[in-house]
């Protein structure tokens, strides 16, 4: 079922339109704390003998922790429900459970509530497994902002995904979203709310490589960039097409870097920068499915030149990443001319979207989850802001959320990597959301598949992507419908 992400104010919109349309709230609590307490029981089953204690505020947080703690006791597990301020005797429990703030805080913790996060984090230094429910006590819900919240090993999200959780990954532990029915009474407004990619969406959208696809099925690709210096962004894009399927690729980089481009990626056709039209519309416009510009391309004349001809020509599918998006700095009217007429995408990172918006990257930063609607309105593109999150904006208004990734990919090339993946998945599908949700998502995978963040370099992130587009996933469990993992360190 699809899982949307959601502020404060939007999660309190479906928790009244469930209310309003029949559902109690005190049976929301009741399937909230149920499926917290059993998911407690799949994962800590033997830690629970050490005993539960349920730190509780006043609020329907605390509710939710009660009803956890009725759920375990009934099961035999021995649990002590302690309200915020109160002292405990438990030294460390097996298991503590996090239900003294919910959703609806904001600002500093204070008195008795500060003393009791403080508490809790103690007893996870000392052992205790900690899982807190909806959010992390302390944590804004929407904004992801915290001075002082307690750090969880799960959080067990309810009813949809909170963003602030997104936004500060390293304080929720795994997230693991559980159904509580809000879906069936949600408002007409719940289709705007960002859809979280994950899986199963990935798998149903990708085109089938049938066992006796040639190279002209699975489609020729176009990546122009490598200047003076920067061929190795060009190489980095060939190479992760190249991993994603590509049928046939062709390196357009600058001239002095050919030969380097041909050592690297032998199975790619090069080709130097064209130096007129009738270059262009051979290896480029009568040739490609699908064209990659930006990566590794510089900003000088001689690239400008070369970017505005290419547009111009060609009529392909687009991928514009990089120095493509900076040499339209401030000039979205211009860039929206280029683009009108094809199905296009854009992929800046935070710093490139400011500088094309014209806007600044705290701005950005602040309005991650919705800044790009009218960006891609505008362009008549889909724009795809990298960033942890990932967020991808359509140019109906849909949006999309891939919570995948580590900080490896916060080094230089990674960008790189994501545009030849797109492209592939551009020429493949001729969608621009697609490629760009199924991108993002297997981008962030194959950095999870490297297991650590010190010491993975971008080489071993295109190594795991043949294991990326190819796992299985074990199946959810009622009334879990997405997990996602702790960040990696």
């Amino acid at each position: 079922m699809p899982v949307r992400v959601v502020s404060a104010e939007e999660s309190a919109e479906r928790d009244r339109a469930a209310i309003e349309s029949g559902t109690p709230s005190r049976t929301l609590m009741q399937r909230a704390g149920i499926g917290a307490a059993d998911e407690i029981t799949r994962r800590f089953g033997a830690r629970l003998n050490e005993g539960v204690l349920v730190f509780t505020g006043s609020g329907n947080n605390g509710g939710d922790g009660r009803v956890v703690a009725g759920r375990l006791a009934r099961a035999g597990v021995s649990v002590k429900v302690v309200q915020a301020g109160e002292a405990s005797d438990m030294v460390a429990p097996g298991v503590v459970v996090d239900a003294l703030l919910g959703t609806g805080f904001r600002g500093i913790p204070r008195g008795a509530v500060q003393e009791s996060i403080a508490r809790v984090n103690e007893l996870r230094k000392s052992g205790s497994t900690v899982a807190s429910l909806d959010v992390p006590s302390g944590l804004n819900a929407t904004t992801g902002e915290h001075s002082n919240c307690v750090v969880a090993d799960v959080t067990l999200s309810f009813g949809g995904l909170k963003r602030g959780t997104l936004l500060a990954r390293d304080c929720c532990g795994e997230i693991v979203v559980l159904d509580i029915g809000l879906d069936a009474a949600a408002p007409r407004s719940d289709e705007k709310l960002p859809l979280l990619i994950d899986r199963d969406w990935v798998a149903a959208r990708l085109p089938v490589l049938k066992y006796d696809s040639h190279k002209g099925e699975r489609k020729h690709l176009a990546i122009v960039g490598g200047g003076t210096g920067m061929g190795g962004a060009a190489v980095l894009a060939a190479r992760a097409a190249l991993r994603s399927g590509i049928g046939l690729l062709r390196a357009v980089v600058a001239s002095d870097n050919t030969g380097a481009m041909l050592h690297a990626t032998p199975a790619a056709l090069v080709s130097a920068w064209p130096r007129d039209r009738a270059e262009i519309e051979r290896d480029i416009g009568d040739w490609a499915d699908a064209v990659v510009i930006g990566p590794g391309m510089g900003r000088s004349r001689e690239a400008k030149d070369l970017l505005e001809l290419v547009l111009s020509i060609s009529r392909q599918p687009l991928v514009l990443d990089a120095d493509a998006l900076n040499l339209f700095e401030n000039d979205v009217a211009s860039l929206r001319d280029h683009l009108r007429g094809r199905e296009s995408l854009i992929t800046p990172h935070v710093a490139e979207f400011a500088r094309l918006a014209g806007t600044d990257v705290k701005t950005v930063l602040a309005e991650r989850f919705d800044i790009g609607s009218s960006l891609a309105a505008s362009l008549g593109a889909t724009v795809l802001l990298k960033g942890a999150p990932t967020v991808i904006f359509a140019p109906t208004g849909e949006r999309l959320v891939s919570a995948r990734g580590t900080a490896a990919l916060g080094t230089g090339g990674s960008g790189d990597i994501l545009a030849g993946i797109a492209g592939t998945l551009l020429a493949q599908t001729e969608n621009a959301v697609t490629a760009a949700s199924c991108t993002a998502w297997i981008h962030g995978r194959a950095a999870e598949l490297c297991g650590y963040v010190r010491g993975t370099t971008l080489e071993d992130v295109l190594y795991a992507l043949p294991r990326a587009w190819n796992e299985d996933e074990a199946p959810l469990e009622s009334p879990v419908v997405a997990r996602l993992p702790a960040v990696a360190r």
